[in-house]
């Protein structure tokens, strides 16, 4: 059975101001030793029983697209030794438009990568102002040209709604740019105020509003009505896909399939566990520096968890949910499970049939067009 692997780039040139991932700036110098070490890292984990061949490989961070393509090439040629990938394998790469060219991209085309994922975020300066983003809005349609030119045919462009000060209107124009570009996917995420980051200060301190939900959620439906007449499928709450265009190694996470992960708060799920790495880069690379690694699963791996029967059976109806057309399949919990889904969530589910947030599909149930804008609420019902 093939898995999934996912390579944590956390470098940024600049921390945009709503980011609470695990990402860094200013470190250029530990490029090449964190690679290195990641290097061992995919060796280590490698020696234990069936490593599997990829399938889909995704380069996220930070800012994957900072580093010399010839380090990304270095890790698709370490995970190839180690593990292998199939010949069709999706091997995705995240890139903010203000760090790429054409040449970088034809480089990086050459090595393997064969999707790219562009954080546009927004077409309207003010509003990429406010995120922090290091782009313009002439750097993003320039990204896509140059991704174009270099021989992409698979290209994502993330966008976020809910800004503060964003009207519908502006967010109307953003989704009008975009399919001007005609990209094969698009990802629209609702920005969430984490806490600790600039971004939710400055909302704590008055400075600006606090995003308008009701709002959000009319540009949510704004969204799914531009995009179906654009010829969009709709396959996951916050993707959008040409036809045979979805993201192969996000459906996996929503079927709740076993992946591994590499780098500085990588996670993984695997071997009836899941864990996340350290996240501090330095400590990553002095650990895997040593002349002898052990551990297990990973000499990097911190609360590791065992995933009990009932845990993965809600992960897996809750990821599922999230899939808009084929929602949960019955059969497939069965198959996985050797259980009936309604033995175990029949009165959780009937209730929220009967509330108009799950509605009966081909293969189960899924979310209702009403449970898309209420999905936590829904999901909580299954914890």
């Amino acid at each position: 059975m093939a898995i999934s692997f996912y390579v944590h780039i956390p470098f940024c040139r600049k921390k945009c101001y709503y980011c609470d991932f695990n990402s860094y700036a200013g470190l250029e110098g530990l490029f090449q030793p964190y690679i290195e070490a990641m290097a061992r890292e995919i060796s280590y984990l490698a020696q234990f029983p069936e490593p599997e061949a990829g399938e889909t490989l995704y380069f996220g961070g930070g800012t994957p697209s900072l580093l010399p393509p010839g380090l990304i090439g270095k890790v698709i040629e370490s995970i190839k030794e180690n593990f292998g990938l199939l010949c069709d394998a999706e091997i995705t790469l995240e890139a903010n438009p203000g760090t790429v060219d054409r040449s970088s991209l034809e480089a990086l085309l050459s090595m393997g990568v064969n999707r790219l994922s562009l954080g546009a975020q927004s077409f309207h300066e003010d509003e990429l102002a406010l995120l922090g983003r290091i782009h313009n809005s002439e750097e993003i349609k320039k990204a896509f040209q140059e991704a174009r030119e270099a021989g992409f045919s698979n290209v994502n462009l993330d966008f976020i709604y809910g800004i503060p000060f964003q009207s519908l209107e502006k967010w109307r124009i953003t989704l009008e740019k975009a399919l001007e570009l005609a990209p094969e996917h698009l990802s629209l995420y609702a920005l969430t105020l984490e806490e600790g980051t600039p971004l939710a200060q400055k909302v704590a301190l008055g400075e600006i509003p606090r995003p308008d939900e009701d709002l959000a959620a009319d540009m949510y439906c704004l969204a799914e009505e531009m995009l179906e007449e654009a010829g969009y499928e709709h396959y996951e709450i916050s993707n959008w896909a040409k036809p045979d265009f979805a993201c192969r190694h996000n459906l996996r996470y929503w079927l709740n399939l076993p992946y591994l992960g590499f780098g500085a708060g990588a996670h993984s799920f695997r071997w009836g566990m899941r864990w996340h790495n350290i996240l501090e880069p330095r400590e990553y690379i002095r650990i895997l520096s040593s002349p002898e690694i052990g551990g297990f699963p990973s000499p990097v791996a911190c609360e590791v968890e065992t995933i009990t029967l009932p845990v993965e059976m809600a992960e897996t109806v809750i990821l599922g949910l999230r899939l808009v057309k084929e929602g949960l399949s019955f059969e497939e919990f069965r198959r996985r499970f050797g259980r009936d889904f309604w033995e175990i969530y029949g009165p959780q589910a009937e209730e929220l049939l009967e509330l108009g947030l799950l509605e009966r599909s081909e293969r189960g149930i899924r979310l209702s067009p009403r449970g898309r804008l209420l999905g936590n609420e829904v999901f909580q019902r299954f914890i």
